[in-house]
Formats: C-alpha cells, sequence, structure tokens
C-alpha cells in the first residue's frame, strides 16, 4: 500500500477523511431535528447542551467556552432566563459573582432534545438499515472509540 511524504498510508488519510466528513454531517443531522418548539436559538440552545455537560459557569466563562463576546452571552443568559430555562445563583467562593446552572426546566428541556434526537437516529437506523448492517456499525463504532482511549 502506497504511503504519502509523512509515513502515513493512503488507508489512513482516507479514513480520516471519511470519517470526519461522515460525523461532521451525522453532527449536522442531528442538530436539524425538530426538537421542543419554544423559539431558543442555536446560541441559546449551546449553552444549555454546555451547562448540562459540564455543570455550573460564570457568564465570563460561558462566553470564553462559546467564543463570544461577554454582553452577546449576557443577552443569551437573558433570553434562556427568561424561558425559566437557567438559574443565577451567588458563586459560594467568591459573593461578588454568579454562577449561572440549568433549573429543572432546562433540564428537562436538554433531557426532552437529547431524547429527540436518539428517537430520530434509531428510527433511522431502524429503516434504512438491516440487522447485519446495524451490526456492522455497531462494531465499527467499538473501533472508533478506541481513537477516544488514548
Amino acid at each position: 500500500m502506497a504511503e504519502d511524504t509523512e509515513g502515513v498510508s493512503e488507508s489512513a488519510v482516507r479514513a480520516a477523511q471519511d470519517v470526519r466528513a461522515v460525523f461532521s454531517r451525522l453532527r449536522r443531522a442531528l442538530r436539524g431535528v425538530p426538537v421542543t418548539a419554544d423559539g431558543l436559538t442555536p446560541s441559546q440552545t449551546s449553552v444549555l447542551s454546555r451547562l448540562s455537560r459540564d455543570g455550573a459557569a460564570s457568564a465570563s466563562a460561558l462566553a470564553a467556552a462559546e467564543r463570544v463576546r461577554p454582553q452577546s452571552m449576557a443577552a443569551t443568559l437573558a433570553a434562556l432566563e427568561q424561558h425559566g430555562l437557567i438559574r443565577r445563583d451567588q458563586d459560594p467562593e467568591d459573593g461578588r459573582k454568579q454562577l449561572v446552572t440549568l433549573s429543572a426546566a432546562g433540564v428537562q428541556r436538554v433531557q426532552g432534545d437529547r431524547q429527540a434526537r436518539q428517537e430520530w437516529l434509531a428510527r433511522a437506523l431502524q429503516e434504512g438499515y438491516t440487522e447485519a448492517e446495524r451490526a456492522t456499525i455497531i462494531e465499527a463504532l467499538a473501533l472508533l472509540d478506541r481513537l477516544t482511549q488514548s
């Protein structure tokens, strides 16, 4: 098998390109799944997901993590607070700061969105692939998971 100038085989380069492309398209497809219709923007949804995944954070930490200006994050948080999806509590280590967390409604929203995406993906796999093909996908994902183990 031929290798490129860096000593990486053509098949490894092709696999890397294909994996990135497929996962990128899958991510876009999952983001496009209709979820709770309450008019949240993608940036608001992203902040909810980040809070769910990473836990409480200050507005400035969220702005840095989301790569937006503090003023933009303030507007995003104000909208989420208006929807009742977040709450702000005093930082126990620095009373001058506030920590943003998901409210009970925010937790439900994130869980509902994840459930909707999970159901869409399960239906798509059920309807578009045979049992043998789904088994192949499961095996391929186990191999790809090894990338995350190093």
